[in-house]
This record gives structure tokens, C-alpha cells and sequence, in this order.
């Protein structure tokens, strides 16, 4: 998943300061899709522990309905793409026209190579690239949040604060009205289903190129942008909201808590009706990450920036800072043979919960490693 980053290398210097806690929640955030997640599972072959197993069902995607912690990886990405926008963007209309039209050529850049990113990402290894277009699968989690942050920043950069708003309440209710009580085709009218939802028919009838795994739903089908649009603008909401109140961090931790707890509360309340569900970008399931997201943002806001424990943050924030490296890096490279290359010697004489826990930590050390090697010597890939 991306930070707003590449194409070129910055320079050595960064041109203002910026919050540590945003680059190390976003390198947590991307933590896990480094191999990390197995490491719960083999922790609780080596000790047994029953919260070891929990913690390793949590690191899987639901299968449907519901929400797990590993389903927060995505929309959370999104939604701190959206708090640097808050942060730092303003309207296009306060700049000169020469800079306006340069902030937005390069905002079309960005989605355009988000998306390139996205398709190469899917295609270029593995299967290969298919020599038909119609073999190809267009949408990605890429190509997702370069759809959702444009959006974002559009609005941000032409209409009002207010606006923005009504933006973000519209695409709610105007989701969960529209997977409840429209049908096209058949499809529709309140089924919530993985064959039956509304969705199916935007991505059978719409969707050039293939589905993920030929599912009659992508993942991130065409549909399910939308709502994805909400994160990305709860983002800046919280971005802007943390600007406001910099200056009284005891103020500013109270009210995010209440916010991402109130969020939170709103979206577990909605989701008995209309069903938490990722696939479907549920106007419920929206809710509950952007909760779960400002909660986050809170906790590594507070121990970073206003507590100063900043010595382990570094640790994630050599991933953060590298987003779209991370994520290009798990398609490109075969890390877990690479693992198994350098400490098979290890792994292959020690017992199956000990090899899975080298293996995987081994992955996850060794991509590290990687990404503190372009940390150190201040190049960043950024789109």
C-alpha cells in the first residue's frame, strides 16, 4: 500500500518538519505485509498460548462479513494519505496560477502512476504479463489509493471545508441506500452477498480486464471506490483538526479519542444493519476503520510526538518513509526465498514453529534492512 511518493529520488534534505508519529504509524501499517503477520501463528506453535492464536486469526483477512485487525492495513493507509492532505494541502486558489496548475498536473501524475504501479504490481510477475488486454486486472489496492486520495485532494483544492463534508455524509448514506434497495440485473435490493450484491453487476458490466482470482467481485471493484473516498477525507478532517489544536496536545489527544471512539461506536451501531464488510466497502465498514484509524493515529501521536519515545518509532518509520518501496518489494522480490537462502541452515534444524518464526522473521529482517540502507542516506522514493 503507498505513501504519496516516486518517480523521483527527493533530495537529502527535508524541505519542512514533519510529524514522526504519521511516518512510523504508516510504516506499522505496512509492517505487517512485510511477512510479519505469520509470526503470531508460529509464536503460539512454539508456546501454545491461546492469545497468540487469536492474535494470528486476527491477521487474516474475514471472509466475508465482519472485521479483523488485518482488514485495517488498507483503509488505514488510505486514511493517513487523506491526514497529509490535511495537513499540508490548501485550495488551489490561494496559490499562483503557475504553481496551482503544477500541484495539479502533479496530483494527476500521481493517480496515474498509482494505477500504472497498481496493474504492474498485479501482472508483472507470477502469471507474467498476459499478452491480451483482456487478461489484464486494471484495479489494485494501488490503483485504489490513488482514486481515493485524488478525490480527496480535489476537493480539498476546489470546494469548501463545508462542502467536503456533505461530500463525505452523501457518499454514506447514498452507498447504503444504493446496495439496499436498487437492483440492476437482478443483482441488488438489500442482498449483501459475494454473488448477489449490486456490486457484481458493476464489475461484470463495467470492469474491463479479469476480476482477482475471477471472483464474480474484485476486491476493489469498481463500486466500492466510493466510499473508500470517505477515509481519505476522514484523513484530512483529522489532519486539519490536529493543525488547529497542535498547540494543546492534551486538548488535541481528548478530542481525537472521542472522535475515533464516537466514529468507531457509529459504524459497529450501522454495521447491524448494513453489514461490516471490506469487499464491499459497507458505509459501516468505512466507519469503523476511519475509528480504528484516528484511535491509532492517537496512541502514536501521544507516545511519539508528545511523549518523545521516539527511539522504536524510528524502526517503523524506516518502513514509512519507503511506503511504495515495501509494497512494489513484495511482488518483485521472492523474499521468503531469499530468507530461506541466507538462514536455512537455521531453519532447518530447529523444530517447525522455531523454522516458521526465522523464516518469516528472517523476511521481515532482511527487507528492513533494505529500506534503513535508503534511510540513511536520505533517498526517498515518492510519487
Amino acid at each position: 500500500m503507498m505513501s504519496a511518493s516516486t518517480s523521483q529520488v527527493e533530495p537529502t534534505k527535508a524541505k519542512k518538519k514533519r510529524l514522526l508519529s504519521i511516518d512510523a504509524l504508516r510504516g506499522f501499517d505496512m509492517f505487517w505485509i512485510l511477512g510479519a503477520e505469520s509470526l503470531f501463528a508460529a509464536l503460539f506453535i512454539i508456546t501454545g498460548w491461546p492469545i497468540l492464536a487469536v492474535f494470528a486469526e486476527q491477521m487474516e483477512h474475514t471472509v466475508w462479513h465482519g472485521f479483523h485487525a488485518y482488514d485495517l492495513i488498507f483503509p488505514l493507509f488510505i486514511f493517513l494519505s487523506g491526514v497529509s492532505l490535511g495537513i499540508a494541502a490548501k485550495p488551489l486558489s490561494s496559490y499562483p496560477p503557475q504553481k496551482a496548475k503544477s500541484i495539479l498536473l502533479h496530483g494527476i501524475k500521481r493517480l496515474v502512476l498509482l494505477i500504472s504501479f497498481g496493474i504492474l504490481y498485479n501482472h508483472g510477475w507470477g502469471g507474467g504479463i498476459p499478452a491480451s488486454f483482456d487478461g489484464i486486472r486494471y484495479v489494485s489496492v494501488l490503483g485504489r489509493i490513488g482514486i481515493a486520495w485524488f478525490v480527496a485532494a480535489m476537493l480539498v483544492w476546489y470546494v469548501s471545508e463545508r462542502t467536503q463534508w456533505l461530500v463525505a455524509g452523501t457518499i454514506l448514506i447514498g452507498y447504503w441506500l444504493l446496495l439496499s434497495f436498487v437492483s440492476l440485473g437482478g443483482y441488488g435490493a438489500g442482498d449483501f452477498s459475494a454473488d448477489g450484491a449490486i456490486n457484481v453487476w458493476f464489475d461484470k458490466n463495467l470492469l474491463p480486464g479479469i476480476t482477482y482470482r475471477n471472483l464474480a467481485i474484485d476486491p476493489e471493484g469498481l463500486l466500492s471506490n466510493v466510499t473508500s473516498v470517505v477515509n481519505a477525507l476522514a484523513g484530512v478532517f483529522i489532519g486539519r483538526y490536529m493543525m488547529k489544536n497542535i498547540t494543546a496536545p492534551k486538548k488535541l489527544i481528548t478530542g481525537l479519542t472521542l472522535i475515533g471512539l464516537s466514529v468507531l461506536a457509529l459504524g459497529y451501531v450501522w454495521g447491524m444493519f448494513f453489514p461490516i464488510n471490506k469487499t464491499l466497502w459497507t458505509s459501516s465498514f468505512a466507519l469503523v476503520t476511519i475509528g480504528y484509524s484516528t484511535l491509532l493515529l492517537t496512541l502514536f501521536y501521544w507516545l511519539i510526538d508528545v511523549l518523545d519515545f521516539t527511539k522504536w518509532a524510528k524502526f517503523f518509520a524506516v518502513i514509512g518513509t519507503n511506503s511504495i518501496i515495501v509494497y512494489l518489494g513484495t511482488s518483485i522480490i521472492d523474499w521468503k526465498y531469499t530468507s530461506q537462502s541466507i538462514f536455512g541452515g537455521f531453519i532447518n534444524i530447529v523444530s517447525v514453529g522455531w523454522q516458521d518464526l526465522i523464516l518469516f522473521g528472517g523476511m521481515v529482517f532482511l527487507q528492513w534492512l533494505v529500506l534503513y540502507w535508503l534511510y540513511r542516506r536520505n533517498i526517498f522514493i515518492k510519487v
